[in-house]
């Protein structure tokens, strides 16, 4: 797991805590803020997934071929 996905995840759980709290108490300024921090969190998710695919890949680049003797 990337370090953006760690990142990703928390700013999502903040999001919600923010949203839920918001529009309990019917302040919709910090129902916004926790929307906006829940998509910020899906985007470092999606970039710690590119990430972690483009580090696998040099990784399997760097491995020597079985087939080659």
């Amino acid at each position: 797991m990337d370090k953006k996905n760690l990142e990703g995840g928390l700013d999502n759980i903040k999001g919600r805590v923010k949203e839920t709290v918001g529009a309990a108490t019917g302040d919709r300024e910090l129902e916004g803020e926790g929307k906006l921090d829940q998509v910020k969190g899906k985007i470092k998710n999606v970039a710690g997934n590119i990430r972690e695919g483009i580090k696998e890949k040099l990784d399997d680049l760097d491995k020597p071929d079985r087939d080659e003797k």
